[in-house]
């Protein structure tokens, strides 16, 4: 089975990042400022708390884009709040020929959007579609949606911007991991959950457009829709942290994989990585014990489903089923397969529990 999973960061790209991430901060936070655990409510002239706009100033500045925003909601609330901002009731969205993650399904839904899709793995099919249908705007997800999805995103992107076609993309599980995200490849907002990088629960980013990022600012008037200076700083800090750690749970996977091509556990036919959603470790089965294996992990200290999928507090293995979107793509893949992020462990860990697990029906 062929993937075409994103390329993660080296760990000497990884600390560059970091390193970037801190100096940019530095230059927003003088003196002790950055000890500041938070302000709280509406500062006059900013409607929002003082310090949620000064980390949303760094996480622009870091990104290279004019204005980004922190929403409630995580990555789905951003998701919402960007198409929110780029697109009336009922109009056209361009998305890519494959099922919808669920949260984002629901947006559509909610919003009235006439879906256009296109495979984004051929181009002539995105220029097609463009041309034909004429959406108002488009909403590329970062992280691969199918088995084989191979599109490069600033690809994707160029062409949107040939049409002038204004482009949302889902990073969730994406940043802090590749060298680029949407908005640095010329999309119009990019979109993600603080959560899944070791911040506070349900602050999500919108980074990218200063028109469209002001349009979302309208739209949360009133003191409870902001986020608090208490989550902002939660949020910086913790994406300080997202780059290395990232590089090294990618390091283990990309151990992993080998060990297990080698045949040391004879149930597994093949191991590989893929984007789905988050960059995970997908193990094959010869035999459909998928089910036993999941049960027989979590008894041995695996965390059997997610919390924010890499978040701050899943530290052991994750050991859990196919993504959704692949399982509506391939209902088979259910009982012959799961995926594993090691989160913070190594690789010894992760074989020692999927050994035991593979052998309990044997015992």
């Amino acid at each position: 089975m062929k993937t075409w999973p994103l390329q993660s960061l080296t760990m000497e790209q990884a600390q560059r990042k970091q390193f970037r991430l801190v100096d940019t901060l530095c230059r927003h936070f003088p003196g002790s400022d950055f000890l500041n655990a938070g302000d709280l409510g509406l500062v006059p002239g900013l409607n929002q708390p003082q310090m949620t706009r000064r980390v949303e100033t760094v996480l622009a500045a870091f990104f290279g884009a004019p204005a980004a925003a922190l929403v409630q909601g995580a990555g789905t609330g951003a998701i919402r709040s960007g198409l929110a901002a780029m697109l009336k009731a009922g109009e056209r969205l361009l998305i890519h020929d494959a099922p919808l993650y669920p949260t984002t399904a629901v947006i559509a839904e909610q919003m009235g959007l006439q879906l256009i899709r296109a495979d984004f793995n051929q181009p002539e099919a995105v220029r097609k579609a463009i041309e034909q249908h004429r959406p108002q705007a488009a909403l590329i997800q970062h992280t691969r949606q199918k088995m084989d999805d191979a599109y490069d995103l600033a690809e994707v992107i160029a062409c949107f911007n040939q049409y002038g076609l204004p482009s949302l993309t889902d990073d969730n599980y994406a940043v802090m991991k590749v060298e680029n995200i949407g908005c640095e490849c010329g999309a119009t907002l990019s979109t993600f959950s603080c959560f899944k990088l070791f911040g506070p629960a349900g602050v999500g980013v919108v980074v990218g457009d200063a028109d469209t990022v002001a349009n979302i600012r309208k739209s949360m008037y009133s003191g409870g829709s902001q986020v608090q200076g208490v989550q902002a700083m939660e949020a910086l800090r913790g994406l300080v942290f997202a780059p290395v750690m990232h590089a090294v749970q990618a390091q283990v996977n990309d151990r992993l994989v080998a060990e297990l091509n080698r045949g040391d556990i004879p149930e597994v036919k093949q191991a590989f990585i893929a984007n789905a959603q988050s960059k995970v470790l997908l193990v094959e089965f010869h035999e459909p014990i998928a089910e036993e294996v999941l049960n027989a992990a979590q008894k041995l200290g695996a965390l059997p489903y997610p919390v924010g999928a890499e978040s701050k507090y899943e530290i052991p293995p994750l050991f859990y089923r196919v993504s959704g979107t692949f399982r509506e793509s391939d209902p088979t893949l259910e009982q012959r397969m799961i995926r594993i992020n090691p989160n913070r462990s190594g690789s010894e860990t992760v074989l020692r529990i999927l050994r035991e697990s593979c052998r309990v029906d044997k015992r």
